[in-house]
């Protein structure tokens, strides 16, 4: 059990780093340096990390029973007011950490199937193959995890940024009011009611089939 979480936790860094770059370089791109001058744009992990959402939370969700994993790092400070255009940058940078780690399920897939090629072609080379087998498999979940956890529109997750653009502006700031609130609303209802959050990544489990679908036709 602690190799394999010795396995998960890198995977799990390398995807919420990744996410959280996108957002800091896309706001850079849209004119806005706030990350970019405090060290955000960068693959070092230090700055990203969130104590409890990158260490903490996962260890516990990682030991109990169920599937369910996921992590957050610190968020991205941005100042959407200086954006050449605020509601549609807004949206770009929020979704752009969901694009990324669709890209990298992408990829994971592709690694993971070259790397059932290499074991089926050379053997195990020493329990190695199956590792990093299970690494790659673990990110494709991962990462199609973060991706659509993401896109629940519950404040300050990503999908919440794109609901609050198209809310009248007296309830858009009550909405997005709620982000103090958010982090404690979904870790009660992925507690109280994991169901519900069963139903909300069902997009997961359909993307999870089509990738190991694409893996076995390189076994």
């Amino acid at each position: 059990m602690a190799m394999e979480f010795f396995v998960f936790l890198p995977v799990l860094l390398i995807s919420i780093v990744f996410h959280e770059v996108a957002h800091a370089l896309v706001a850079k791109w849209e004119g806005d340096e706030t990350a970019y001058r405090l060290g955000r744009v960068t693959l070092n992990p230090i700055p990203h990390l969130d104590l409890m959402g990158s260490l903490f939370v996962p260890l516990l969700l990682y030991f109990l029973p169920g599937d369910f994993l996921f992590g957050w790092a610190k968020p991205v400070p941005v100042d959407p007011r200086n954006y050449r255009d605020p509601k549609w940058g807004d949206i770009r940078v929020s979704l752009a950490g969901i694009v990324v780690n669709l890209i990298l399920a992408v990829v994971f897939t592709l690694l993971t199937a070259i790397l059932f090629r290499i074991s089926l072609t050379f053997g195990d080379l020493g329990g190695v193959a199956t590792v990093l087998i299970d690494a790659t498999h673990l990110g494709i979940f991962l990462n199609l995890i973060l991706a659509f956890f993401n896109l629940i529109p519950i404040p300050p997750l990503d999908g919440s940024h794109v609901v609050f653009h198209f809310l009248p502006p007296e309830m858009a700031l009550k909405y997005r009011s709620m982000g103090r609130y958010g982090i404690g609303i979904v870790m009660l209802l992925l507690f109280v009611y994991p169901a519900g959050f069963d139903l909300l990544l069902l997009p997961v489990n359909f993307f999870m089939s089509l990738a190991r679908s694409f893996i076995e036709l390189w076994v």
